[in-house]
């Protein structure tokens, strides 16, 4: 556990969850993906936060692994494709302990904008510091609350708006509320010019309604990451997408997990209707 570590937000806490499942799929032989810093991530958080040993077997997290890995997977590929394709800028909306300015192969070494509250980054900044590990392209914090103005720390930190851009916002807007969604959304177009991307996810409107129905209080014991669930997306999120300046193709989570060769078992139901995004400026 790291010494005198910031106290990480509750939304910060997901973050080492998600990374305690990347850190298991990484050790997987036929896997979708590999993340070498989960671990370590998970390790800096302490005891209390350790990874199961085979979370895919907990019914009660069947449905979050096997979202988190599906994700994980199209995002990166949508990211360096788009890389491949001219956008010489990244930006990692709520960036959390995302690990891919460290882990993917860059094509043309981009900028890498890591956005997130203060103390989710300077909690990732001391894990990396301690393990050593170096990024494999230009890789710069932009420390700031989503909710508040956050398009000026990243324009003062080098964002260069006439340049191509791919955004990446996994597992941020279900956090948001519809408002905040927007207006996520229209900014992003705002500094982006044509041929930019967004990658995002929309989480199940299915499982935040029965997560709703169970805990009529909001509350829960076990600490159900939905609890912090304030939307699921738009149902028409092409057209939502369309409204705000982005062509927008959508995929089903169940559909992508199948073409990756991991059907969802039969545990994992509750993600149905999960969604993904590949969106372009227009």
């Amino acid at each position: 556990m790291l010494g005198s570590e910031p106290v990480l937000p509750a939304v910060g806490l997901t973050a080492v969850g998600v990374a305690a499942v990347r850190a298991a799929e990484t050790e997987r032989a036929e896997r979708l993906f590999t993340d070498p810093l989960a671990a370590g991530f998970v390790r800096a958080a302490g005891p209390g936060r350790r990874r199961p040993d085979r979370p895919e077997g907990r019914h009660r997290h069947a449905s979050l692994v096997a979202w988190v890995i599906v994700r994980t997977r199209f995002l990166d590929d949508l990211v360096l494709d788009a890389c491949a394709r001219g956008c010489r800028q990244v930006v990692i909306l709520g960036a959390g302990l995302d690990a891919r300015a460290f882990r993917l192969g860059w094509p043309d070494k981009p900028r890498v904008f890591e956005i997130d509250l203060p103390q989710v980054l300077e909690f990732k900044e001391q894990a990396v510091r301690a393990e050593g590990w170096r990024p494999s392209c230009e890789r710069i914090i932009v420390p700031v609350d989503l909710s508040e103005n956050w398009s000026r720390p990243l324009c003062d930190a080098g964002f260069d708006a006439a340049t191509p851009v791919v955004w990446l916002a996994e597992g941020l807007l279900a956090y948001l509320s519809p408002q905040a969604s927007d207006s996520l959304v229209i900014r992003a177009a705002e500094l982006s010019v044509p041929g930019s991307r967004l990658g995002l996810t929309l989480a199940s409107s299915r499982r935040l309604r029965a997560w709703r129905e169970a805990h009529p209080d909001g509350t829960s014991e076990q600490g159900d990451y939905v609890a912090l669930w304030r939307s699921a997306g738009p149902g028409q999120a092409v057209e939502w997408l369309a409204s705000h300046g982005w062509r927008a193709e959508v995929f089903d989570m169940a559909e992508r997990a199948a073409s990756y060769g991991r059907p969802l078992e039969e545990d994992a139901r509750h993600v149905n209707g999960a969604r993904l995004v590949d969106a372009e400026r227009r």
